[in-house]
């Protein structure tokens, strides 16, 4: 369990500084990213180390959200020694306006020989649109369908 947590750790830092090449780092070659609560605009997954680098490279890129803490909320070890879900919230700014956000989400980590395998995002992704004013460009894509 202590490996998992050490990940944890250093995800959460790789979040913190918006460093993808960090974050990737802690993949295996082969792991998954997924974001099951789906909207507009978000992947359904990133496939490999090499597309977690890429799509949040791209991401982070693209948005002025600066989190500034990760707030804990609970640990819940599974019966699996490889599995972790995580209760969180992240704290932080819209860079420009200063508006801060606080959004909550909940991981479910899965790692083997030290690298993380499989990763389940539940992020509140409406939360996101919202904290970076998007949540009515949002709203009409879901209104039509695309």
């Amino acid at each position: 369990m202590s490996d998992v947590l050490q990940l944890l750790a250093r995800y959460r830092r790789a979040m913190l500084d918006l460093d993808a090449d960090a974050l990737a780092g802690l993949y295996a070659e082969d792991g998954v990213h997924e974001f099951p609560f789906l909207f507009p605009g978000m992947p359904e997954r990133y496939s490999g180390r090499e597309e977690v680098r890429a799509g949040y490279r791209a991401a982070w890129g693209a948005s002025a959200a600066r989190p500034q803490e990760i707030r804990e909320v609970a640990v819940h070890p599974g019966a699996d020694p490889e599995v972790l879900t995580v209760e969180q919230t992240v704290i932080g700014t819209i860079a420009g306006t200063g508006a801060p956000f606080a959004l909550p989400g909940l991981l479910v980590l899965r790692a083997r020989d030290g690298l993380l395998v499989h990763v389940r995002d539940y992020m509140d992704g409406l939360g996101v649109a919202h904290a970076m004013g998007r949540l009515s460009a949002v709203a009409a894509r879901l209104e039509s369908g695309s």
